[in-house]
């Protein structure tokens, strides 16, 4: 039976692996894996990074489309390396070949090392501005069967049509991923989902909904039957690494990412913080980009569903590294769910009571 709370749903991706940390002969088959994991644990897509240190995103999309079923590729999309309308070419080509819907993760950013060294020296902020117009053809050329003129500032298209067309069902669903005032706007102006990188859920209030509400977050999950196990499985996964601590400092150095420094910041404020599930020290390790949530299935459920009650319904896994771990993350989410829709029955009636009681 439906009921008044079951508009509280979870949209789950995990992330794909980066070539980077794979030696080239075992990438694809480590993609494929990690793809049928994701399927099978019940994610509704993967997140395929792009960097100049990686290699071609829509290449390991393919290959993720023709090792699944149902999951869909959230493709990370930077506007200084193809033109907008390669980006919808690529789209409509993979929907018409393999009737599958994708993501779009439009970024900004990046390491200012990495722009400069494509040529483009274009100011943080104006960089959104681009990446609205950008991600506006885009949505043009897949939304219209008629030809398309467009005269941008950064970008001009005239009497261009999309072929093959895109069936309706089958428009991309767009991310915008950053978490400055210039990154809100763009994901605003374009109607796309913001993702962020989450606070401590015990931060979050009933004045923080109307923000959060439609928004996604990146947060990676260890949870296990009991705490001491979680904590040292994350202790194995993530060991404090001087090598790793020295490439974090570098990075925030040629960053000029928002969510860089917010997440640094909050990893100086939560070292000090006992039992609490939200870890940074895999951030500051430089061993991935996103907080994690540590613990046994109670403590990190209840974190998730603060989360989804404060009204983020997106959640982007870092990269599983086995078929179990998404399993023991699924055991979570599953518990989150019901204490989420709990939650905002207890908020509706008492806005005041914020707890998860028992």
């Amino acid at each position: 039976m439906m009921d008044a709370f079951s508009d509280i749903r979870f949209e789950v991706f995990s992330t794909c692996p980066q070539s980077s940390a794979v030696a080239a002969a075992d990438y694809v088959e480590q993609v494929q894996a990690v793809a049928r994991w994701s399927e099978e644990a019940g994610c509704k897509g993967i997140l395929v990074y792009t960097e100049n240190s990686l290699v071609d995103p829509w290449l390991v999309s393919q290959i993720i489309l023709q090792s699944t079923k149902e999951l869909c590729p959230l493709v990370a999309v930077q506007p200084v390396y193809m033109h907008p309308y390669s980006i919808a070419k690529m789209v409509s080509s993979l929907a018409h070949m393999y009737g599958r819907r994708l993501y779009l993760n439009m970024v900004a950013g990046g390491y200012t090392t990495e722009l400069t060294a494509l040529g483009d020296t274009t100011a943080h902020d104006k960089r959104y501005a681009r990446l609205i117009e950008y991600t506006g053809i885009i949505k043009r050329l897949l939304e219209n069967a008629e030809p398309v003129t467009l005269e941008g500032q950064f970008n001009a298209v005239r009497n261009l049509r999309m072929t093959p067309p895109l069936p309706p069902e089958l428009l991309p669903g767009v991310f915008v991923s950053g978490s400055s005032e210039a990154g809100l706007a763009a994901a605003k102006a374009l109607g796309a989902t913001p993702v962020r990188y989450p606070k401590p859920a015990a931060e979050y209030g009933p004045a923080d909904t109307a923000d959060c509400t439609g928004s996604g977050v990146r947060v990676g999950v260890i949870a296990r039957p009991s705490a001491d196990e979680a904590w040292r499985v994350a202790h194995e996964r993530f060991p404090t690494d001087k090598k790793g601590q020295l490439a974090h400092k570098l990075a925030m150095k040629v960053s000029d990412s928002a969510w860089h420094k917010q997440m640094s910041d909050l990893a100086a404020q939560t070292a000090v913080t006992q039992d609490t599930p939200y870890w940074l020290v895999p951030f500051e390790n430089y061993k991935t980009f996103c907080p994690y949530l540590v613990g046994n299935y109670r403590v990190v459920s209840d974190e998730l569903a603060r989360y989804a009650a404060a009204g983020y319904g997106t959640f982007i896994l870092d990269i599983p590294p086995t078929r179990e771990e998404l399993i023991h993350t699924g055991e979570v989410f599953g518990l989150a769910l019901t204490k989420a829709r709990r939650l905002k029955s207890s908020a509706l009636r008492d806005p005041a009571r914020q707890g998860l009681g028992g």
